[in-house]
Parts: C-alpha cells; sequence; structure tokens
C-alpha cells in the first residue's frame, strides 16, 4: 500500500494514500461536540468537506462550525436541509433566498398553500427530525449538459441559467433527500453535524394591512454564532427598515429582470445590458433625489445631515450626488470632515490586544465636536481642527480651517460614527437628519444560494486599493476581518435609529469588478494564509460573464471603486 505524509494540525503523519480527511479524525468526530465538531479543513490554504481525499505533502487544519471559513458550510447544509424539509411538507412551495437579516438568512414563500405562521414550527420538526435521522450528503460529478437535463425537468431555472454560461465539461452536484442541487461549496458529511438553527415567520406582522400577506411574508433561518445562542426560532430584533430596503432593492432587480447571476449574464450576451445599466442607474438617481427633498422639505429643523456605512459602501459618491441634489434645490451643502476630530494618537483607546483601536468612538475628540456644531448650528465663526496621519497628531492652530454656516447652508458630516448619538449629543434630534448607506446586493446566484453582501463591498475594496492605494489584494485581504470587526461593533448596532437608508449595490457591479479582482487576485501566493478567500472568490467570480468598464457611467458610485469617475476624490 502505498504511504504518503502529511502534517495534521501541524503534527507530521504517515497514512495511506487516498485516506479521507473524514477517516482520519473518525476518532476525533465526536457528536457530543456539537458546534465544536470538525465540519470542515483547510488544505492547503482550500477550503474543502470532510470526505476529501489526502494527498502528498498536504497540510491539513480542521475546522468547526464557529470557526470563519466554515460558517459557510453550516449555512449551505442548513438551507439545504429547509428546502427539503419544506418540499416534504408542502410540495408546491419555492423558496427563494433573499437577503441576510441579523444571523439568519430570509426566504420568499412563494406557490401553494399560500404562507401561514404556523408552517416555521413544522418546518422546524422536520429539519430535527432530519438530523436526528443523521442522513448523509450526497455529492456527484456529472456532465454539464445532463444537469441541464435534470434541472430542466424539475423546472429549476434558475440552476438552467445560471449553467447555460458554464464553460466547464462536468460540474458537482449535491443531494439531500430528493432536493439537488449545484454544488457551491463544500457541505458537511451528514445532517448530524448541524444540531442548532431556528425557523420563524418574517415579519413577524403584515406591515402593510390590508395586502395579502402571502405576498409579503417568507421564513428567517437563522444561524449559531456561539456554543450557547439566544432563542434562533424568534425573528431577528431591530431589522425593520432594513428589510424594507431589501425588499425595495428586490423588486427594482425584478423590474429590471435580473434577480439572479443567470439571468444577468443572459443580458449581458444578448446586448440587453446597456439599457439594464442606464435603467440601474436611474434607479440610484431617483432614490437619491427622493432623500435630497425629504431633506429640503424639513429644512426649517434640519440643519446637519449625518451620513454612516460600512466600508466600501461608496457613501463618497454618495455624499457628491446628493451635495448636487441638494444645490438642485437651493440647499448648499457644507461639509465637516469627523476625521479631523481625531485626539492624538497616543491618546487613542487600545483594543483587547493592546493596540490603538482608531474606530472606536473615543477616539474622537467628542466634547470639541459637539461644542463646534453647537456654534456652527448657531451662526458663529468656528476654527475647526486639521489632524495629520502622517505625525498622528492634531495640526497647529495657525492651520485649522475657519467655518461659519450661513443661511440656506446645511451641516455634512460623513463618518463610521454619524448614526451613534453620543457623536452629536449636544445636537437636539430634530436638527438632525440620519442617512445609512450601504451596498445591500440582492443579486443572487440561484433560489438557494444568496450573494453575502460583504463580498461584494470585499471587491470593491479590494479593486480600489490595488488601483488608487498601493496595496496588495493580499494585505486587503488580510485586513478585513479586523474591518468587519469595527462594523460589528460601530455601525450595524445603530442602522435601524437611520432617517433614511440608501442602498449603493448595482446588481451588474460583479461582472465589471470580475474583469478587475480576478487579475489581482492571482497575484496572491498559495502559501498565503489568505489564500482560502482567494480560492473562495475566484470560484464565485468565474460564474460571472464580464461587462467591460466603459459601460459604466461616470457618475456612477461603481466608478469610485474603478476609476474614470466624473467627480474628484
Amino acid at each position: 500500500m502505498k504511504m504518503i505524509h502529511i502534517r495534521l494540525e501541524g503534527r507530521p503523519l504517515k497514512i495511506p494514500d487516498s485516506t479521507t480527511i473524514l477517516a482520519l479524525v473518525a476518532g476525533e468526530s465526536d457528536p457530543g461536540l456539537g458546534l465544536r465538531r470538525p465540519i470542515g479543513a483547510l488544505i492547503n490554504n482550500r477550503l474543502v468537506p470532510l470526505d476529501s481525499n489526502l494527498h502528498d505533502q498536504a497540510e491539513v487544519r480542521l475546522l468547526d462550525a464557529l470557526s470563519p471559513q466554515a460558517r459557510s458550510i453550516y449555512r449551505r447544509g442548513c438551507t439545504l436541509m429547509l428546502i427539503e424539509a419544506t418540499r416534504r411538507l408542502y410540495e408546491g412551495v419555492r423558496l427563494v433566498v433573499g437577503q441576510s437579516l441579523g444571523d439568519g438568512d430570509f426566504f420568499d414563500w412563494q406557490g401553494s398553500p399560500a404562507f401561514d405562521p404556523s408552517y416555521p414550527k413544522r418546518i422546524q420538526a422536520e429539519m430535527e427530525k432530519m438530523v436526528a435521522e443523521d442522513l448523509t450528503f450526497e455529492q456527484e460529478r456529472c456532465g454539464v449538459q445532463e444537469a441541464l437535463r435534470r434541472f430542466t425537468q424539475l423546472g429549476m431555472q434558475d440552476r438552467v441559467e445560471l449553467l447555460n454560461t458554464f464553460w466547464h465539461e462536468t460540474i458537482r452536484l449535491v443531494h439531500l433527500g430528493h432536493t439537488i442541487d449545484i454544488h457551491h461549496g463544500p457541505v458537511p458529511p451528514s445532517t448530524g453535524y448541524l444540531p442548532l438553527f431556528g425557523l420563524s415567520a418574517y415579519p413577524p406582522e403584515n406591515p402593510e394591512p390590508g395586502r395579502n400577506s402571502s405576498r409579503l411574508q417568507g421564513l428567517v433561518l437563522r444561524f449559531p454564532d456561539s456554543e450557547h445562542p439566544p432563542a434562533l426560532d424568534t425573528p431577528p430584533a431591530g431589522t425593520t427598515k432594513l428589510f424594507t430596503i431589501h425588499r425595495e432593492s428586490r423588486a427594482w432587480n425584478r423590474s429590471l429582470g435580473v434577480e439572479n447571476v443567470g439571468t444577468l449574464n443572459h443580458h449581458v450576451l444578448d446586448g440587453r445590458i446597456d439599457e439594464m445599466i442606464r435603467v440601474a442607474e436611474g434607479f440610484h438617481e431617483k432614490r437619491i433625489t427622493e432623500i435630497a427633498d425629504t431633506i429640503v422639505r424639513d429644512k426649517d429643523r434640519v440643519r446637519i445631515a449625518l451620513i454612516a456605512g460600512p466600508s466600501s459602501s461608496g457613501k463618497t459618491t454618495f455624499l457628491k450626488r446628493l451635495s448636487v441634489q441638494l444645490r438642485v434645490n437651493g440647499l448648499r451643502p457644507i461639509g465637516l470632515s469627523i476625521d479631523n476630530y481625531y485626539v492624538d494618537r497616543e491618546d487613542s483607546p487600545r483594543d483587547e490586544n493592546g493596540e490603538f483601536d482608531f474606530e472606536s468612538i473615543e477616539a474622537i475628540d467628542l466634547p470639541l465636536f459637539n461644542e463646534q456644531l453647537v456654534d456652527l448650528l448657531s451662526g458663529k465663526e468656528v476654527r475647526t481642527p486639521r489632524f495629520s496621519f502622517e505625525s498622528g497628531t492634531r495640526m497647529p492652530e495657525p492651520r485649522w480651517r475657519t467655518m461659519q454656516l450661513s443661511p440656506g447652508e446645511i451641516l455634512i458630516v460623513e463618518g463610521i460614527h454619524g448614526l451613534n448619538d453620543r457623536l452629536t449629543s449636544q445636537v437636539p434630534a430634530e436638527a438632525k437628519f440620519k442617512i445609512y448607506v450601504s451596498a445591500l446586493t440582492q443579486l443572487c446566484l440561484d433560489d438557494a444560494n444568496r450573494i453575502h453582501t460583504t463580498d461584494l463591498r470585499l471587491l470593491r475594496r479590494l479593486v480600489r486599493d490595488k488601483l488608487f492605494r498601493g496595496y496588495s489584494a493580499s494585505s486587503t485581504l488580510h485586513c478585513w476581518p479586523s474591518v468587519r470587526r469595527g462594523e460589528v461593533r460601530h455601525i450595524f448596532p445603530f442602522q435601524e435609529s437611520t432617517d433614511e437608508m440608501f442602498n449603493t449595490a448595482l446588481p451588474y457591479e460583479m461582472a465589471v469588478l470580475k474583469i478587475y479582482a480576478e487579475r489581482f487576485l492571482l497575484e496572491v501566493p498559495q502559501e498565503d494564509s489568505s489564500y482560502s478567500e482567494v480560492h473562495r472568490l475566484m470560484k464565485f467570480l468565474s460564474l460571472f460573464v464580464g461587462i467591460f468598464p466603459n459601460r459604466v457611467p461616470q457618475n456612477s458610485i461603481l466608478r469610485e471603486f474603478i476609476g474614470g469617475s466624473t467627480f474628484q476624490y
């Protein structure tokens, strides 16, 4: 028997050729471990399922359900269980994945019977029964033409459209009971690896009385993010406004005829993409105009507009386009940068690792900022500070900027803490207008597989960092987890306190970012610890038909990341 050499969690081992990871760690895979049970692995920085064969010189690292890299495995397994359980109980129902809500994913309920709030408990009970049965996730590789035949026969047009531009000869499929899906990534070995999840109706109540609730309601499938999560079979709290903006964006996509990647690819290939881009950009302009009109209607009350959102949301371009619309309405926007109110670096707070935490609100000189806001809003002349990021200190007072707010002007403040009332504690609530800006993509791969909004923002940042900031794809990928932690702490808790939300995502932009991102991702060495993300993103981007950047209008928010904008940054 041929023997091979591997390293498992850093330990050298000599094992028979073609041994699977599952066979190798069988003794360490006790179901009693719960969420700490290995559910996937990294082999040479590539995420793989546990049934993968090992090869000579493989570097193997086991991942449990709570590790960031393997959460997708857990979610994918739970989603397949949900679809199979729903099929068993309500065969005429089609579930279509939508947006993330808190720690879960929303699914539209379509078909017969019409949705009833009692259904989630029944479906969850069926899913728990499947966990107890420990059903295997079967996998196979077949020809693309055979896969197209099967999906066509099952009426799964979303998968058919996606595979129509899939150029490989074969494709991997995954089965659970009578449910079949494209293998978009690793799955658990069996349903017994998925002990915790929750299902609930959403929204909890019909938000539009008199309307057919079955058109508005669906399910939220929630996933654990700790070993002892709160009750997962209740609706996620604090997501009402976010849900509304998601639904609005989904309706826009439907009007464009683009709900998934397959239909987007079809538009690109049949020459309809230019019209789709124009209309998508028109939706943006219309929404920005509506927000500007709302501010202008309340101009006697509103003196300051606060804009906040996570990294790479397109806040800067949104601000510039909003400013144009405000000026069209006779209101002149005056910008005030929070960045100039940082405390000196040596006085900055530190995080749990003892490193400077520049994203903490304590890194801002809140007393000075509030004092000057009050003075500006009362019409006084103010000398505002300037901060040097090179030295990490505030510049001398002679270099500060003189400001005074005149009649017909409105103060615009953009920054990470804009929605946090501590930032503007001395300003009356009625004088503030808060806007949350993010890229909330509503484009899906297919009915069961959504595109994560964080992936869109990550690709935006990766392209911009490389083109204009001199950062490699590797450095962007390495810093991204820290960026995400800052967003969770300082932005997301306040998103429901906003007066308006604006979704900067464009349904076609992934196909444009693909042109740049694939090239930049290929520069990352395979031995780099971030390569698991490279591998995942490259597989994801391969599903898109590219769109050349010259199709993108010069005032588009996308231009903030690929260049060529009519605005100066």
